[in-house]
């Protein structure tokens, strides 16, 4: 009984980080990705999805719930996980690890994140180019967002193999090695779009 929860507890973080975490964080490189157009292009992008019906909801049914789970199982993983890259060496092995310590990185940096720009704006900041502009004028803070990011993209992208896994969608060797290169791929792409974003706000 006790594995069987497991198991479907292992499914649902693996389905949530996905979808609709994942999905999300696509969705919010794309809007962020609008400030190299200029400060009145991020700030039209941002006050759209700021002002969103039912903001409060979908934030935390889409968004809050599914990552506070995520979270808290996955630190669960990580700490009861038995991490043996450094007994084989194998590539696979090396990702569990890097898996593992990203999601710690991750969570660190979303915390912070949503302290300094949702949580502001709740007390009546204004979530603008300005703001970002000026939180990542300080070299500490760049260097942090640079490798909270790419932590954030490392975790989703390294997570999409073992979800492609865990649900049976690539099955033989030859699917999963595939599997790598398109993960590898995406972890790429979205890494440039996530720089050039951060360097357009300074």
């Amino acid at each position: 009984m006790a594995g069987n929860r497991e198991f479907l507890n292992r499914r649902l973080h693996s389905l949530l980080g996905v979808i609709p975490i994942g999905v999300f964080l696509m969705q919010h490189l794309v809007v962020n990705h609008f400030a190299t157009g200029g400060p009145e292009s991020f700030n039209r992008a941002s006050d759209f999805m700021g002002n969103l019906p039912f903001k409060i909801v979908l934030e935390t049914v889409i968004i809050y719930l599914p990552l506070l789970f995520h979270a808290i199982y996955g630190l669960y993983i990580a700490f009861t996980a038995k991490n043996n890259a450094g007994k084989y060496g194998y590539f696979r092995n090396w990702m569990f690890l890097l898996q593992r310590v990203s999601g710690v990185i991750t969570l660190i940096f979303i915390t912070w994140h949503v302290w300094e720009t949702r949580v502001a704006a709740a007390f009546g900041a204004h979530v603008n180019f300005d703001m970002m502009a000026n939180i990542l004028s300080s070299p500490f803070m760049f260097t942090f967002y640079v490798i909270g990011t790419i932590s954030t993209v490392f975790h989703f992208a390294n997570g999409l193999w073992s979800f492609f896994v865990s649900w049976g969608i690539t099955v033989s060797p030859r699917s999963q090695v595939i599997s790598t290169y398109f993960t590898i791929g995406v972890f790429l792409v979205l890494s440039i779009v996530l720089i050039r974003t951060l360097l357009a706000f300074v």
